[in-house]
């Protein structure tokens, strides 16, 4: 997993986290064809659910701006489900909503109940939003600006799943709080790294890409910092993150299991 721990903020806190990038830092993620994700997104592709657009939308803009980013692909050539690891959005600057998703594997939210709304909309079922939505306007400025962004976003999960769409599939549950040790052997680390990059070509529109990334709980969890670091942020989280992550039953036994890796 191409994870950098740093990116768990300790105290926990949701928050933009937005870092200016370069251009060329971008960086899309080809897609193995052997891979697990492959197959995962090939199947929400041909059952017809990976694409949502808004009545009249034109993307051919935004293909031209992802396959602007130096990897080679060409639409003509390969689908974009199954080119990059990356999922794909575009939020306009104008109004602020997503008018286009090409996204097969979500983390536990429906892309065709996003088309349309508002940044604030789309974040309202967010936990602890209150200063995300008070910093909406200006955060849809920023990322539809002209330049290069990113943000990491991190959870653990029971699922090895990279599709959790909430009505393909159900909740896996979590396992057996009893042993620490045997419970950190049925997570998973899930990380994303998101991304917003120009369209371009006379549009106040941004191509924002989600790479999901799955890892092991006790591969990702090395003992010493990196599981302390990732009790700390665990320790911290909210009441109302726990239950929006779906972390709260799962709190007490990972938190003792992490204390005694750190």
């Amino acid at each position: 997993m191409d994870f950098d721990f740093a990116q768990i903020a300790v105290p926990f806190r949701m928050q933009p986290g937005l870092r200016r990038v370069a251009a060329d830092a971008v960086r899309l993620t080809p897609l193995a064809a052997e891979s697990a994700l492959h197959a995962e997104k090939l199947a929400v592709m041909v059952a017809g659910q990976s694409r949502h657009a808004a009545a009249g939308f034109d993307p051919g803009p935004v293909l031209q701006a992802i396959a602007a980013q130096g990897t080679g692909w060409r639409p003509s050539e390969t689908a974009l489900e199954l080119a990059f690891e990356e999922d794909f959005a575009v939020l306009d600057g104008a109004d602020g909503t997503l008018p286009w998703l090409c996204v097969c594997v979500p983390s536990h939210w429906a892309p065709e109940d996003k088309l349309g709304l508002d940044f604030a909309a789309l974040h309202a079922p967010v936990a602890d939003n209150a200063a995300l939505l008070a910093a909406s306007r200006q955060l849809v400025a920023l990322a539809t600006g002209g330049d290069c962004w990113e943000r990491w976003v991190w959870t653990i999960s029971p699922s090895a799943r990279h599709d959790q769409h909430p009505r393909r599939h159900a909740r896996t549950p979590w396992p057996s709080a009893h042993d620490p040790e045997a419970f950190a052997r049925q997570c998973w680390l899930r990380a994303e790294r998101q991304v917003f990059f120009p369209v371009g070509q006379g549009t106040r529109q941004a191509v924002f890409s989600i790479r999901v990334m799955l890892q092991p709980l006790t591969e990702a969890a090395q003992p010493g910092d990196k599981a302390q670091r990732l009790h700390d942020s665990l320790a911290s989280m909210s009441p109302a993150v726990l239950d929006y992550k779906n972390l709260a039953a799962a709190r007490d036994p990972l938190l003792r299991w992490l204390q005694a890796r750190a």
